[in-house]
């Protein structure tokens, strides 16, 4: 069964009509890009984790001080577990070296952790809920098994949510310090766009969209019935590749909880898809079908919907027009209160006694209130994840159920869809994101080195295995 990461990195809603926050990269079998980037929100689908390696608990004591908070040899020695079992190349690295690099990584993370609760930053139950909820999905399956699974790796639920909790804290500290320093110019734009059509940017991961079928794996399934879940995901791949409707061919068969809405899972740059994905799609040519691929869920059929270059019209866009009801954040109501009152709008407005415009005009708290919440016709991308997730689960004329982000929640429904190419303006702007992505991580780095600068550390004895 696949393998679920207790550390998990969940980028916040920054603005509606922002571009996306930086996502981590595709992993560096280096020891030190593992330890300097952040864990993603759901781990990439893998082959069945090994067992373990044989790492003994030492005695309980102190190993460093972050501004006279501790950080423990257990802690290290936690965390060098779960590092070891979702990089395996890790196996590579000198014990000693590896929990060095472990303990500075949580000295980072106290620090920035410790900045974020000085700065008020808080993360309500509600938003935990959510996230725990967005790990589910993205690995296919319900939140009852995601908890069994968590469990089953030797993680409690308090420590699962704790751990979701201060990443979102994390995130949102992170956003906002750097926020201000993410401007991108229109020279640097035209630049960008200069330099694709040249062919330069070959480094930049291009755009892709992919629907899956997935045949999923019971838990301690027998080898008999792995065999037989393989050729009954090979028989559908035949038939899709033979021009049967891949939708229909994923509505009747997939296990995936998605599968009314198509599975796709929308158009956005390679390294923030599974690099399984990637590998097994990158000579796949457009409407063409891969796999079966094995993951730790089970097996996947693919199709490639689009490939397109950032910053660049060659391809077909999915277009959706959103329109959404914010209740930002107030010190007089509660999220649950925003969540409740969103909640009896949806009510209202699906029995027919309310309309989703004239709401959005009378309460709605954004700029978009004006327009009857409407946020216009936008790609893929244009959001960052909590609230795009929403809108890619949603068919036109769904309406979502609330979605809490740092600025407050969101009641979202999605208008309609359609296949369209970029208009220049928007191949800026998809251009710009690229770029704004880039400067993302460039100034997240240099915040971290920051923070850690200005942290006390006081080093006691070194972390034993």
């Amino acid at each position: 069964m696949k393998h679920i990461r207790s550390i998990l990195t969940l980028v916040c809603l920054a603005t509606l009509a922002a571009a996306s926050g930086a996502q981590e990269s595709r992993p560096s079998v280096g020891i030190t890009d593992i330890m300097r980037a952040g864990p993603r929100l759901v781990p990439p689908p893998t082959a069945p984790s090994a067992p373990l390696p044989n790492v003994k608990r030492s005695a309980e004591y102190i190993v460093a001080l972050v501004n006279s908070e501790p950080i423990t040899n257990t802690e290290v020695q936690t965390r060098m577990l779960r590092v070891l079992r979702e990089n395996p190349q890790a196996e590579r690295v000198p014990r000693a070296e590896l929990a060095k690099l472990v303990l500075e990584r949580l000295i980072n993370e106290r620090a920035q952790l410790q900045l974020a609760k000085e700065s008020g930053v808080k993360v309500d139950e509600l938003a935990v809920d959510q996230a725990e909820q967005m790990v589910a999905r993205q690995n296919q399956i319900t939140v009852p098994d995601l908890r069994r699974q968590i469990a089953a790796e030797g993680i409690s639920q308090d420590q699962f949510r704790r751990d979701l909790r201060e990443q979102l804290m994390l995130t949102r500290v992170r956003d906002r310090e750097i926020e201000s320093k993410l401007k991108i110019s229109d020279a640097e734009v035209d630049q960008f766009i200069r330099d694709q059509r040249a062919g330069s940017n070959a480094a930049i991961p291009p755009f892709i969209n992919i629907a899956q079928l997935v045949v999923a794996i019971p838990e301690n399934a027998s080898d008999a019935e792995i065999a037989k879940l393989q050729q009954r995901a090979q028989s559908l791949a035949q038939r899709a590749r033979a021009g049967e409707d891949f939708n229909k061919l994923i509505l009747e068969n997939s296990d995936s909880p998605d599968r009314a809405s198509g599975s796709t899972l929308g158009l956005r740059r390679a390294d923030r898809y599974p690099a399984l994905f990637v590998e097994a799609t990158q000579s796949t040519p457009v409407n063409g079908i891969a796999g079966p691929i094995r993951s730790g869920v089970g097996f996947h059929v693919l199709k490639l919907l689009a490939r397109s270059a950032a910053g660049t019209a060659d391809a077909p866009v999915t277009q959706t027009q959103v329109r959404h009801i914010l209740l930002r954040n107030d010190p007089k109501r509660t999220t649950a209160q925003s969540v409740a009152q969103l909640n009896d709008y949806k009510e209202r407005i699906q029995k027919g006694s309310a309309d989703f415009a004239s709401l959005a005009r009378d309460k709605s708290e954004d700029g978009s209130a004006k327009d009857g919440g409407d946020l216009g016709w936008t790609r893929p991308g244009q959001f960052v994840p909590e609230f795009e997730e929403a809108v890619n689960r949603l068919a036109p004329g769904q309406i979502s159920d609330p979605v809490v982000s740092r600025f407050g929640v969101h009641l979202i429904q999605v208008v309609g869809r359609r296949e369209a190419k970029l208009s220049q303006a928007e191949q800026r702007e998809a251009a710009r994101a690229v770029l704004r992505d880039q400067r993302t991580e460039q100034e997240s780095e240099a915040w971290a080195q920051e923070v850690r600068a200005r942290a006390y550390v006081e080093y006691r004895e070194p972390p034993q295995s």
